[in-house]
């Protein structure tokens, strides 16, 4: 389990304690930034695999920066523990958000924060061991009601968008992704395109990416 808030992974760890059956033995790590986790997911992988893996999408990002979020991790994971059942839980509930998740990570459980309470929380644990996916009410509300959507930020737009919010100028950014000057470019106005920046500016650009989590 990760999240940068212990007693969140606490009350976490006790809803699961207290609700597992009776056949089944839960043994739970805990990592509260991206360091911590990589460093769990890779040495389960040499010796005992995760079954199950709970990231929260917004962590304190990893020292070289190169990890930066819970979907960072997911995507380690599937490398290094393909057979292993990826929970996702974020306070974001905005429909772009949960589709990016989705074609991102495709985890086997979706679940918002303001969905959940203890009892949704050990229903979708069984249910992701026995018959994934689980998605809480909001993600379910959204997929029912949303055909497509061409709102998509790929990995090489939130490397983009965690550089600038690093401080990092974007003449700079050539030196940290394998692109063009101009590539670099196009890439930002799509990206204020997508967050409907409409003063140009990087500052609102990562203001809107703040506020919808993909910082």
């Amino acid at each position: 389990m990760v999240d940068d808030h212990p007693m969140i992974i606490e009350g976490y760890q006790n809803t699961l304690l207290a609700t597992k059956r009776e056949n089944q033995n839960l043994t739970i790590d805990i990592a509260l930034d991206c360091d911590m986790a990589n460093e769990l997911i890779k040495k389960s992988a040499k010796h005992t695999p995760y079954d199950v893996l709970f990231f929260d999408i917004s962590l304190p990002p990893s020292k070289d920066g190169q990890i930066t979020s819970g979907e960072d991790l997911a995507k380690i994971a599937r490398v290094y523990l393909p057979n292993a059942k990826i929970v996702i839980l974020t306070m974001y509930n905005e429909s772009f958000r949960i589709l990016n998740i989705i074609k991102g990570i495709n985890p086997e459980g979706l679940l918002i924060k303001s969905d959940l309470t203890s009892r949704e929380l050990a229903e979708a644990f069984q249910h992701i061991l026995e018959t994934p996916p689980y998605y809480s009410s909001t993600v379910n509300s959204f997929l029912n009601t949303t055909v497509t959507s061409d709102i998509y930020v790929d990995e090489i737009n939130r490397k983009i968008l965690h550089l600038l919010s690093q401080g990092v100028k974007t003449n700079a950014l050539k030196d940290h992704i394998d692109l063009s000057m101009s590539a670099i470019e196009k890439r930002k106005k799509h990206l204020k395109l997508l967050f409907s920046v409409e003063d140009g500016k990087d500052e609102t650009l990562l203001f809107e990416a703040r506020k919808t989590g993909f910082i």
